[in-house]
């Protein structure tokens, strides 16, 4: 029977792991070259490495012949469901929902602040030691428009409550009601852009929103709109962004690129217009203690065989996708 559990983070500093597996630390290493940890047909649960390379997060997955549940703690799950043609049917595929909430929310807001009160031009300024004062958009009485409204886009629109916006739109795969108001389906999207005045993504990355933000979606956006990534980078088509910010019709803060890592010499570094932050709304403080609790809850029910939090899908042959959830 397999019993293994190979986890990104060090068995001994995760409390509350459930007796019976047998834990194993594998995280890729430094540069993908870290042998796995035990016979890959003994691992019954595969917690994928944070924050390392996809090739370094996939390289397990042919040779997991037995493996019953694979944990990301992430919250978007497209680097593995880019490989399920190499992963044995009936396996559960969870994220990481509750982890990243708090931190990418907060990104999400900290981008949208910087960009529209001109902190960037204050950092030059420091920099170059000149006071450059004069008036800048503020986000109150601002309107906002959420595409991808799941628990990271409710958690984006918790910290934009107290800010006196004058309205709120939400967008999701499909309409639904909530406490705060109506949520649209994707297909109203295009009609709810012109009265937006910041647009931020949240989207999980799926063939569905796979170029969303294309030449008509942006050219639907008002003049001098920003535009907020915190879903990834792929959800934007790169090169109708860029002649949207030279035109300087909009402004974008970006947390997520395409390509990503940005290489350097990309014209989106010098676009005008632009904010750019290295892929960081879920790497905080607030991860780690989150992750535990995860994965303590979900080898729990696992090994109970309760029922699994946060799954996406079960392997075979049809694989839906969302857009918010």
């Amino acid at each position: 029977m397999t019993s293994q559990v190979w986890l990104p983070i060090a068995p001994e500093e995760i409390e509350g792991l459930p007796a019976g597996p047998r834990y194993l630390f594998w995280d890729g290493g430094e540069e993908g070259d870290q042998p796995f940890p035990g016979d890959p047909a003994d691992c019954a649960v595969y917690v994928v490495p944070y924050m390392k390379r996809m090739s370094v997060r996939v390289a397990p997955l042919e040779h997991l012949t037995n493996v019953r549940l694979i944990q990301t703690l992430t919250a978007g799950v497209d680097d593995i469901t880019a490989h399920l043609s190499v992963i044995a049917p009936g396996v559960r595929l969870c994220n990481a929902r509750g982890v990243h909430e708090t931190s990418t929310a907060e990104l999400a807001l900290a981008l949208t602040l910087a960009a529209l009160r001109g902190i960037p031009g204050f950092v030059r300024a420091q920099q170059e030691e000149r006071w450059g004062s004069g008036f800048h958009p503020a986000l109150a009485d601002k309107s906002v428009l959420i595409v991808g409204y799941g628990a990271i886009g409710a958690a984006i629109e918790d910290r934009l409550a107290p800010f006196e916006l004058a309205r709120v739109a939400r967008v999701a795969r499909s309409s639904r009601t909530t406490a705060r108001g109506p949520v649209h389906p994707i297909t109203d999207v295009l009609s709810l852009l012109p009265h937006a005045d910041v647009v931020i993504l949240c989207t999980p990355l799926t063939e569905a929103t796979q170029g969303l933000v294309d030449a008509g979606f942006l050219g639907r956006m008002k003049d001098g709109a920003l535009l907020v990534n915190v879903a990834r980078g792929p959800v934007v088509d790169t090169e109708a962004l860029l002649a949207e910010l030279e035109r300087g019709r909009i402004t974008a803060a970006l947390d997520v690129t395409d390509p990503e890592p940005l290489p350097p010499g990309h014209p989106l570094w010098r676009a005008p217009g632009v904010l750019i932050s290295p892929h960081v709304g879920g790497p905080s403080s607030a991860f780690l203690p989150r992750a535990k609790r995860l994965l303590v809850d979900q080898l729990t029910r696992f090994v109970r065989q309760e029922p699994l939090r946060n799954v996406i899908l079960t392997t075979g042959p049809e694989t839906p996708g969302a857009i918010g959830r």
